[in-house]
């Protein structure tokens, strides 16, 4: 029995780490770099209690353990520097993967596009595309280039989330954040409101769809064709 449910648990487990909203299943170099400081803390947690409970059992299996040390190193060494030693170092490195997410200045401009939440649906806009029609509960971008995603709401605070793109960030009314996404390839990618807006928030999904650049021009242009007839 013990043997069936193991391989059983491990296949749930395993399958929550794909779909269309897994933060572990990346499609761009953000997401990537949360995929990666997920990894790594998880990693630097295992090593420490794997060391924690160590010291344990060779205590209770091995009376005497460790008596050739005084407590003052045990305090020391144990207590202090090796949390120390595994702790900065997964600090430095969540700074350094933090700095990825930042939407800093590029030599050239990436494409902007709007996104305004309110109860409850999404907005999308694009000011760099003279004439675009703006889309409801779908967001076209290039794929392989970066995006800079504006983000505002209309009335209460949502927050925008593609998993597989990218973190998440507020949507304030009257402040505008900016999320920097980038998807590695064309494709369809799913998106939630990430922030409880009220009774419709359940329902206040969207998707992201990824385009070759040539055909996310036309896209757009073509959503803008199809809104005037």
């Amino acid at each position: 029995m013990i043997k069936a449910t193991i391989p059983a648990f491990g296949g749930v487990v395993l399958a929550g780490c794909s779909g269309p909203l897994s933060t572990l299943d990346p499609a761009g170099p953000s997401a990537g770099a949360i995929a990666n400081l997920f990894y790594v803390m998880f990693a630097g947690a295992v090593i420490l209690f794997v060391l924690t409970i160590g010291l344990l059992l060779a205590t209770l299996l091995k009376p005497g353990f460790g008596k050739s040390l005084s407590p003052r190193r045990w305090i020391v060494w144990g207590g202090l520097a090796m949390p120390t030693v595994v702790l900065t170092a997964l600090v430095i490195f969540a700074l350094a993967m933090g700095e990825r997410l930042i939407a800093s200045p590029l030599a050239s401009a990436p494409e902007r596009v709007e996104a305004r939440a309110s109860q409850w649906a999404w907005t999308f806009s694009y000011p760099d595309r003279e004439g675009a029609a703006d889309t409801i509960s779908v967001l076209h971008i290039p794929a392989g280039e970066p995006v800079d995603i504006v983000i505002t709401a209309e009335d209460v605070i949502h927050s925008f989330w593609v998993p597989r793109l990218g973190g998440k960030l507020d949507a304030i009314p009257g402040h505008e954040n900016v999320l920097r996404l980038q998807a590695e390839r064309p494709g369809t990618y799913g998106g939630v409101c990430a922030e409880f807006c009220g009774v419709g928030h359940s329902n206040m999904d969207f998707t992201v769809e990824a385009h070759q650049p040539e055909d996310y021009v036309a896209t757009v242009s073509g959503a803008a064709t199809e809104a005037s007839q």
